[in-house]
């Protein structure tokens, strides 16, 4: 989609600290990132903490922690509209002179009273004009009172407003249908309404992607915009994340919050593949792409009107590919805070990384995000197993045939020399045929027996990195517990 003719591309990511960062607005905050990059424009950080009461502590911070951890970083910012207040103000102030805005004196009570009558007469609630026409005269006796005023623009009462949206196209709201809105409360605070459109004057945005929830409010801004004679900026509305029963996403859904994926182990880089993939596409087939192949086709034509699906089975198969990806030395660099803070607190630290290096290739392609990686490999780190007796001895053999077998298995792995994955395959593998057992019995009793596990990473390289002192060790329990009076 080009630019407005002569003004470069400028969008801005405008959150409001009323709550941590979730997957829809980070993917909105994606979205500029990927149009002004692929327009070579200027992606713009403007914090709305105008809403005071609402304010949830840490949560700009987050959102910024979380922008900084997936790459989308800002050319200007961050703004904060709670330093700009006098510019919204001002802007109210000239709306008021120009006859665009009024005082309104209401009170809360007399408001809901409004809106309990609309609801008894199954009318939209809205506001019902009350303060529009006061004479100078009643405004004074207002004033009087110590009311304390908010400012509202007038609506046009008849006509329509009409606006091009970049992903939609042509929508139509009748203006009778809009009450007259608030621009400045009586805190002397700004609406998103006001705000957001000073800003996005003064700051030259030229086009605003924002969710689709907004699309209601965008004939308000048209008529502020041509109010205040100010050219506006081309809109497209996203299509809302769903879940995969197409209701809204939410906590029941899994994980919202941005940073909890952080927590969980997937990798910047797939999260950005995956939420790009919601509501855009580069073709019908295509879903794994690089942030530069990202940059390079991402175009507002290819996004899609209806509601994007979040299936986290899909984001785990997309962060177990970008793992997979990662070379040895990234992977373990990655996964070493995880096993810090995963493992049990009877581990030693820190840990060795020459036998972190040891491990981590033999769970690279089984472990779909990073926080998997200590529950995966505890078993190399432990000096005592804990496991459920049950799952001895095994599928297909009995507690005695189980004991003949490891103790046959133990003579012959004291000799093996050197202890290595080479020679403990070939021995095995010749023990197995001796006793005439199949290897799936042999080596899934073995595998249990050293690791507390029925799946694990490769017997034979498990037994060479655990070593061959511990392997015996724990084979020799595991006879303890199957024939304890032994």
């Amino acid at each position: 989609m080009p630019a407005i003719p002569n003004r470069p591309v400028r969008v801005r990511f405008a959150p409001s600290p009323t709550g941590y960062p979730h997957l829809g607005n980070i993917r909105t905050a994606l979205f500029n990132w990927l149009f002004a990059r692929h327009h070579r424009g200027k992606f713009i950080l403007r914090v709305e903490d105008t809403d005071v009461t609402r304010k949830v502590e840490g949560a700009i911070e987050t959102m910024m922690d979380s922008l900084l951890w997936l790459g989308l970083d800002w050319d200007e910012g961050p703004y904060f509209q709670s330093q700009r207040l006098s510019l919204y103000q001002e802007t109210a102030s000239r709306l008021i002179e120009t006859g665009h805005a009024y005082l309104c004196y209401c009170s809360l009570e007399r408001l809901e009273a409004v809106r309990q009558e609309q609801m008894k007469q199954k009318q939209p609630p809205g506001y019902d004009g009350h303060c529009r026409n006061l004479t100078q005269r009643e405004r004074a006796e207002m004033e009087a009172k110590g009311i304390k005023p908010v400012v509202r623009f007038k609506m046009p009462l008849e006509g329509e407003t009409t606006f091009h949206d970049l992903i939609r196209g042509q929508i139509t709201f009748r203006n009778e249908t809009m009450s007259d809105f608030i621009l400045l409360k009586s805190d002397g605070y700004p609406t998103y309404h006001l705000a957001n459109i000073v800003d996005d004057h003064l700051m030259d945005i030229s086009h605003v992607l924002r969710a689709d929830e907004w699309v209601s409010s965008t004939p308000r801004h048209i008529l502020l915009y041509q109010a205040l004679n100010w050219q506006p900026p081309q809109f497209a509305h996203l299509p809302m994340i769903l879940g995969t029963d197409k209701a809204k996403l939410s906590k029941r859904h899994g994980a919202t919050a941005i940073n909890e994926y952080q927590e969980e182990g997937y990798l910047p880089d797939a999260m950005v593949n995956f939420l790009t993939l919601l509501g855009w596409s580069l073709d019908d087939h295509t879903e794994l792409l690089s942030r530069d192949e990202l940059i390079q086709h991402f175009s507002l034509e290819r996004v899609s009107r209806t509601g994007a699906v979040f299936n986290k089975v899909k984001l785990e198969w997309m962060n177990g590919v970008y793992l997979r990806k990662l070379n040895p030395e990234e992977y373990v660099e990655r996964a070493t805070p995880f096993l810090e803070r995963g493992l049990p607190p009877s581990v030693r630290r820190p840990l060795d990384l020459t036998y972190v290096n040891r491990i981590m290739p033999l769970v690279q392609e089984r472990a779909k995000t990073l926080a998997e990686i200590p529950q995966l490999t505890d078993f190399f780190f432990m000096d005592e197993l804990s496991y459920d007796t049950e799952i001895l001895p095994g599928k297909g053999l009995d507690t005695t045939t189980a004991t003949r077998i490891l103790e046959v298995a133990l003579q012959e792995l004291e000799t093996v020399e050197p202890w290595d994955s080479q020679s403990l395959e070939s021995t095995l593998r010749q023990l197995s045929a001796g006793l005439s057992l199949s290897t799936g019995k042999f080596f899934g009793l073995l595998r249990t027996s050293v690791t507390g596990r029925t799946a694990t990473p490769p017997l034979f390289q498990t037994m060479a990195i655990l070593g061959k002192e511990t392997s015996l060790r724990r084979l020799r329990a595991v006879l303890q517990k199957l024939s304890p009076s032994q």
